[in-house]
């Protein structure tokens, strides 16, 4: 299928719910992390709220596997045009009920875009429709191939039982290269210094329908690893990266006031909904060589 054929049918499946003031739904769903999704999401809904394309609906989870609110809790994500979930069950946490991920699993089959954002990517390794979605997620090295891209700009694919289990080092402000050529990155500069990041080495899963847009180099092995990629799931569009960590110490995160990932949630966002994302480049986007930090 073609491109251009491919973003038309999202435009006509985006356009049955946007609403009557043309921005675009966005629906949140928290929860349920190992990090401070509750000053994650205030930030998140105030780059958006600045961006103005957006109306921003909150759907909060029960927080344990055994609260009774499961039984009730089943957002309607047909209404949005696309789902952002920062959601991790990752060490045995509650999981989703079966008729919420069918629920989803039809959404983006049937021409929803997906956020997957930060350690969303660690959730739900028992849930095979999640890993297809996500296409590399925070998996043991059996789990399936990881990617890796080389020095001349390939991709190698490294097989299940191979190399490591994801992980990463520190958080670093880090040289983020683009890797061809996609909207979300149009008009922005082929590198730049993205701030206090992860990098996941080895991220690993079934990579179908799998595109990486940008890498990054990892210090310790000197290996790149992709830092942002999306997924083709059905009719719908998935878009995966580590940016915007907020750990519960910090007061003031840097990489949520870095300007590039100011600059791309929103644009990866209108694109999952099918709309431009834009081709201008702002002022303060970081070069190469210095990070970019924003009030």
């Amino acid at each position: 299928m073609s491109l251009i054929l491919a973003g038309a049918m999202l435009i006509s499946a985006s356009a049955q719910t946007v609403g009557t003031n043309g921005k675009i739904k966005l629906l949140i769903v928290e929860g349920v992390s190992n990090h401070d999704w509750h000053h994650r999401l205030a930030l998140v809904k105030e780059i958006l709220t600045r961006d103005g394309s957006f109306d921003v609906d909150v759907s909060v989870t029960p927080q344990t596997a055994d609260d009774p609110a499961w039984q009730t809790w089943r957002p309607d994500f047909s209404k949005f045009d696309v789902v952002l979930s920062g959601y991790n069950n990752l060490g045995s946490k509650a999981r989703w009920p079966k008729v919420v991920q069918q629920a989803f699993s039809n959404f983006v089959t049937n021409g929803g875009g997906f956020y997957c954002y930060h350690e969303a990517n660690n959730s739900f390794a028992e849930w095979p429709e999640y890993n297809r979605m996500i296409g590399l997620g925070w998996r043991n090295k059996n789990f399936g191939q990881a990617i890796v891209v080389t020095t001349n700009e390939t991709l190698q694919f490294i097989p299940a039982g191979e190399g490591a289990n994801t992980g990463h080092g520190a958080r670093v402000d880090v040289t983020v290269h683009q890797f061809g050529e996609h909207p979300i990155h149009r008009g922005l500069p082929r590198s730049w210094m993205a701030a206090d990041i992860e990098i996941y080495h080895f991220a690993r899963g079934p990579a179908e329908q799998l595109t990486v847009l940008a890498y990054a180099k990892e210090p310790q092995s000197q290996l790149q690893f992709p830092i942002e990629w999306t997924v083709q799931y059905g009719k719908g569009r998935v878009f995966v990266s580590t940016y915007g960590h907020v750990w519960a110490d910090q007061a003031d995160p840097k990489g949520m006031k870095c300007a590039a990932f100011q600059t791309l949630i929103p644009r990866a966002l209108k694109w999952l909904a099918g709309r431009a994302p834009g081709d201008s480049c702002p002022p303060d986007f970081p070069a190469p060589d210095k990070i970019s930090l924003r009030p």
